[in-house]
């Protein structure tokens, strides 16, 4: 299959930043009819799958970003339906210019000076700060509030055919399955992790024994390996099996380097950009595991930010027969816990809730939030010492968060069992 140019422009920018910013001013010349200048390339730490960036045309400023996929020419549904958003009232930036098909999609806005929300987070975890923390902490309140206003108004039955068709499955099924064959392993699965080598502090295992492992983390047996995760999130994230939850109207990927956060008086709001995955069937027990994973479980700073993370925590591992035995001083940081909170009060309880009074949550609930929640780290980027910017310790703690969010633990309880705890609609008051 031929190269599309958003692929080629992507490849082009890991080594030749220059000829990839020539070959963008003409890929926007040619859609958009425009005369591209001082096309930059930024080089940002969350844009793991995307490239965005700036550029002057006609004395206006734009700021351009768009999402590439391996093998995407193949995949099936259209990115960037911004309109669905703004339809059901959620708060998005409307792009200027957009073109939607997979190779040649991408994202034109006016530029615009307000920090994303990825960016005053990273400060509150560098250092706490109590009033801005609140500050942030009550945006997200407000924002997870719109959010299951419009999840509630917008929950419905759905097909298989419905759900099939939104891209969403893009950022969980269809990485782990090859293209042709539409089997398991394949895609990023197989791509970083199947045969390769796993480097860790004092050890380095291949993926034949690492997957099998069961890990101890600090004293904290798990019962799902690695190997066993993957295979549980190819059966139950197949796209057929995701209509059983209904579907919502929903952003799908909303990082909050998707979110600018912009002040006023005082008073922190919070909008969407970059609606590469919006649907209007999302699998509802999907709409908000990728935010919920990126905005709270990837941080403090491993998973963007793994030299900081390996300076600033603690992680060591020995082996004992097929127990892969970590400790390490990981935690979340104050703001990601005052998230994980929100996220869990304001937003999923009381969607669960109504799931369950409709008759419409599957038994199996939990697994599916925690296939999803497996899959954000371990798939949206290579998590192996030295394939992209892990080191040793920042991948055994990498690989130790996913089991955790993935794997319930045999017995005891974790940062994770207390969210799906808080959020059950067995356990939880309305």
């Amino acid at each position: 299959m031929m190269q599309s140019r958003t692929a080629r422009i992507r490849a082009l920018a890991q080594h030749d930043v220059g000829e990839a910013q020539r070959a963008l001013a003409a890929l926007l010349g040619d859609l958009f009819a425009m005369a591209p200048g001082n096309v930059r390339i930024n080089v940002d730490k969350y844009s793991l799958n995307s490239l965005n960036g700036f550029f002057d045309s006609e004395g206006q400023a734009y700021f351009f970003k768009f999402h590439q996929e391996e093998r995407e020419e193949g995949m099936t549904g259209e990115y960037y339906r911004a309109e669905i958003l703004s339809r059901a009232g959620l708060p998005v930036d409307q792009p200027v210019h957009m073109s939607a098909q997979p190779g040649e999609q991408i994202l034109v806005y006016r530029r615009r000076t307000d920090p994303r929300f990825s960016d005053v987070l990273f400060a509150l975890d560098t250092e706490d700060d109590a009033g801005k923390r609140r500050e942030a902490v009550r945006a997200e309140r407000n924002l997870s509030a719109r959010l299951l206003e419009v999840y509630l108004e917008t929950l419905h039955p759905v097909t298989v055919a419905e759900v099939s068709a939104e891209p969403i499955h893009r950022l969980f099924y269809e990485r782990l399955i090859d293209a042709d064959t539409r089997l398991s392993p394949g895609g990023r699965l197989a791509d970083f992790y199947v045969g390769k080598p796993f480097v860790f502090p004092g050890m380095e295992l291949d993926w034949d024994r690492f997957s099998r492992l069961k890990f101890v983390i600090n004293g904290q047996l798990y019962k799902s390996s690695i190997g066993e995760l993957f295979d549980a999130a190819a059966a139950r994230l197949r796209p057929d099996r995701l209509a059983d939850a209904g579907g919502v109207v929903a952003h799908g990927d909303a990082h909050n380097a998707n979110v600018w956060y912009t002040e006023e008086a005082g008073r922190a709001e919070l909008s969407f950009f970059d609606p590469a995955f919006a649907g209007s069937h999302i699998p509802t027990l999907l709409a908000e595991v990728k935010a919920t994973f990126h905005n709270i479980f990837a941080h403090p700073f491993w998973l963007y930010d793994p030299a900081i993370a390996t300076e600033t925590f603690r992680a060591q591992a020995r082996l004992e027969g097929n127990l892969l035995h970590v400790d390490t001083d990981w935690d979340l940081s104050p703001v990601r816990r005052d998230l994980l909170e929100v996220k869990a009060t304001a937003l999923w309880r009381p969607l669960l809730l109504e799931l369950k009074r409709r008759g419409m949550l599957p038994a199996d609930w939990r697994a599916v939030l925690r296939s999803g929640l497996f899959l954000s780290p371990t798939l949206v980027m290579n998590l192996r010492a030295g394939a992209r910017s892990h080191t040793p310790a920042s991948s055994l703690i990498a690989f130790s968060v996913a089991i955790m969010v993935g794997s319930e633990p045999d017995g005891g309880a974790d940062r994770v069992t207390d969210f799906l705890d808080l959020i059950d609609p067995e356990s939880a008051s309305g």
